[in-house]
């Protein structure tokens, strides 16, 4: 097992090392978002640049901005923001910050644990969403809380890898 070098794990107060474990060295080619769409040679954010792709025609960093985004992956989001494990869905979280601007997407695997991109740092897979969230009210490191779940049927053949 592989676990985040400690100055890596202590911008996530709430991870632990038994429930989480490293899955892919660093890699720059794509973020957390794309990961999240199971894309891993690019980056996805709603911006015009060189590098980054975007798949609607809408740049605003939003939590529906976002949810429009993965809707075009065939993801709709979960009335009742259920992170259960579902055999025949694949659910992302979203994260925000204080300000309600999304940060992170965690996509949930068929065993039930999360995957997230950290950044440019590595992959990594996770037992719960609230490992990588922070403490808003005191400013702590991570990512937020997770603002909202998106769900879809899974794809045959897929566990988003």
């Amino acid at each position: 097992m592989s676990f985040l070098n400690p100055n890596k794990e202590s911008a996530f107060p709430l991870l632990r090392r038994d429930l989480y474990i490293v899955t892919s060295p660093v890699d720059f080619a794509y973020n957390c978002i794309a990961h999240a769409a199971g894309c891993n040679n690019k980056h996805w954010w709603p911006v015009k640049a060189v590098g980054v792709d975007w798949p609607i025609n809408r740049f605003d960093e939003t939590i529906d901005c976002f949810i429009e985004a993965f809707a075009t992956q065939g993801y709709k989001v979960c009335e009742k923001q259920d992170t259960t494990l579902e055999s025949k869905t694949e659910k992302i979280a979203l994260y925000v910050d204080m300000a309600g601007e999304p940060t992170h997407a965690a996509r949930q695997l068929e065993n039930g644990n999360w995957t997230s991109k950290l950044g440019e740092w590595e992959d990594i897979e996770h037992a719960t969403l609230e490992s990588l969230e922070g403490d808003v009210v005191n400013r702590q490191l991570g990512y937020g809380m997770v603002k909202t779940i998106l769900r879809r049927f899974r794809q045959k053949g897929k566990d988003g890898k």
